[in-house]
């Protein structure tokens, strides 16, 4: 049997998680069943098991490669353009769904709990490192209050569709500015 490249490895991972987050996306975790991701992906169901054991690690995998590129200052223009990048990845790609999923299933899995928090934490702690200098003694507070707002933003869309980012940005800033 020939060797197979780790890189080959990598991209067949990749294919059975975009394949799941993309029907995670459409019906939730529930209404997806392995034969789903099987479909989806174009590949065998021995193929999917090889990489994975349960669609449990599947949701996880999802989980751990979806976190969102944070804006690189806490400034009106970078914060609105943030916004704007979340509202058009739940327009075209159905993202906040998926994170209205995966949030839902991180309340009863505590693998993706763990997952879930871990993330929040790395997010606020990013946050945290952009606080304006004149505002550092609130840092812990404003990171908290801006990942608050920002999950809050992704939840809207995905139950509301597509919504303004404008007022979320004008919340932020408040929370930024004070």
């Amino acid at each position: 049997m020939p060797k197979v490249s780790q890189e080959h490895m990598d991209a067949r991972r990749r294919q059975i998680v975009d394949a799941a987050r993309d029907r995670f996306a459409s019906h939730g975790f529930a209404r997806t069943s392995m034969a789903d991701i099987v479909a989806g992906s174009g590949l065998s169901n021995g193929a999917i098991y090889r990489y994975f054991t349960s669609k449990d690690e599947i949701v996880v995998a999802v989980c751990e490669q979806g976190a969102e590129a944070l804006p690189k200052a806490l400034t009106e223009e970078a914060v609105a353009g943030f916004l704007e990048h979340v509202r058009v990845r739940a327009r075209e790609t159905g993202h906040a769904r998926l994170v209205a999923q995966i949030y839902a299933e991180a309340a009863v899995s505590p693998q993706l709990a763990a997952v879930v928090r871990q993330q929040l934490a790395a997010m606020r702690e990013a946050v945290a490192e952009l606080v304006p200098d004149r505002r550092k003694q609130h840092a812990e507070r404003i990171a908290e209050g801006f990942a608050t707002v920002c999950l809050s933003y992704s939840q809207q869309l995905a139950i509301r569709g597509d919504l303004d980012p404008a007022p979320f940005t004008a919340a932020l800033m408040a929370i930024v500015d004070g």
